[in-house]
């Protein structure tokens, strides 16, 4: 029976960026958004955007925030980031207009080919469209794409393709019910 050797490991062919624009946004992501510092979302976006990401209008970024790339996201408007959010983004993550991403929400675009003795790095893009809710404490995984409206529950773990407009539980996420919005004149 074969054995991962995980000293084969290389993932030389993955290249996100030069070393000084990683350096670069490492320090600045650092200083600016995985603090409890609670500088203004108008200054997240705006450095967010020099780094290249594309970033709408009204989107609110709590404290604590980890963003791997800047480079590879981009957020529509009107969104909300809790505190604690982790997108790891080694892979594009797009995030459609009103999408809240919750306290502790993990966006999560790598993982490894654990049927390989080389361990190979796997990337998949994750695609939230508009209105998704991602619950606190919550991960979506590798080359996941949430439908509008879909919700995914508190500590939930989507592995695959939320329905739009419908409320996803569990570990692995499951269908539980259908999300019915309401208008605010009711």
């Amino acid at each position: 029976m074969n054995k991962v050797k995980l000293h084969q490991y290389n993932n030389d062919n993955y290249k996100p960026g030069g070393t000084l624009k990683k350096m670069l946004w490492y320090f600045t992501n650092m200083l600016f958004f995985k603090t409890l510092l609670p500088f203004p979302s108008s200054m997240k976006t705006a450095l967010l955007r020099a780094f290249g990401a594309k970033v709408s209008q009204g989107v609110v970024i709590k404290p604590d925030v980890n963003v791997k790339y800047p480079w590879f996201l981009e957020i529509g408007e009107h969104c909300w980031i809790g505190e604690g959010v982790w997108i790891d983004n080694l892979a594009e993550v797009t995030i459609g207009s009103n999408v809240v991403l919750s306290q502790g929400t993990y966006l999560l675009t790598g993982s490894h080919d654990y049927k390989r003795e080389t361990f190979d790095l796997v990337l998949g893009e994750i695609v939230l469209e508009e209105g998704v809710w991602i619950g606190a404490k919550a991960t979506v995984c590798p080359g996941v794409t949430c439908r509008s409206h879909s919700v995914l529950a508190v500590g939930s773990v989507a592995t695959k393709e939320l329905e739009a407009y419908t409320i996803y539980q569990g570990n692995p996420a499951e269908a539980k019910r259908k999300r019915n919005i309401v208008s605010g004149d009711s």
